[in-house]
């Protein structure tokens, strides 16, 4: 092969990889600007990092999203997801739902879902455990296009609710998230 031919085939992948990144960031920003409906009976809120048993910056502005809704809306349920990975105390869903407490969130509205390790699980086991066919998703903006297409992919009518991604952070999730949407068409998952 010529170096004139391996030159082309490499121009011809980044600019199919860079149409491709477009086309995601398009399917990212049109979910995270849907309206969000109101009065649904499950708001799930995805679980994200926590350090100790401190809310990360991304999980911390997806639970302040969440607590406006969830004062707007007194009938909704919340539904905390997330388990406990490395270099955390606690799981990702209690240290929600100590949040969701601390901010007068009654007990009885919150569902604890504390098993997950990723947003496909997150949903699979909020489905699971509490009979979810109709629910607000909360999550980054940046997140929220494939966790629609997972929860709706199980069956869950789902609406997103974006909260604000971290600056210090936004351009790396954004690039990690082009390869999972990239997963997601590739392997519907």
């Amino acid at each position: 092969m010529s170096k004139k031919r391996i030159l082309l085939f490499i121009l011809i992948i980044f600019m199919i990889g860079i149409g491709f990144c477009g086309y995601a960031h398009y399917l990212i920003t049109k979910t995270a600007e849907e309206k969000t409906p109101g009065d649904i009976p499950y708001v799930i809120v995805l679980g994200a990092r926590v350090n100790g048993s401190e809310l990360s910056l991304s999980l911390l502005y997806r639970m302040q999203t969440s607590l406006q809704y969830l004062q707007a809306y007194p009938d909704s349920q919340v539904i905390v997801t997330g388990g406990k990975g490395t270099g955390e105390d606690i799981t990702e869903a209690e240290a929600m739902k100590q949040y969701l407490l601390e901010n007068g969130i009654t007990e009885s509205r919150i569902l604890l879902e504390d098993q997950s390790t990723s947003t496909y699980e997150n949903l699979t086991f909020a489905k699971e455990l509490f009979g979810v066919e109709e629910a607000v998703i909360v999550s980054n903006d940046f997140h929220l296009y494939r966790a629609i297409q997972n929860a709706e992919s199980l069956g869950i009518t789902a609406f997103p609710l974006a909260a604000e991604t971290p600056a210090i952070v936004k351009w790396k999730l954004y690039i990690r998230e082009y390869a999972a949407i990239l997963k997601l068409k590739l392997t519907g998952k």
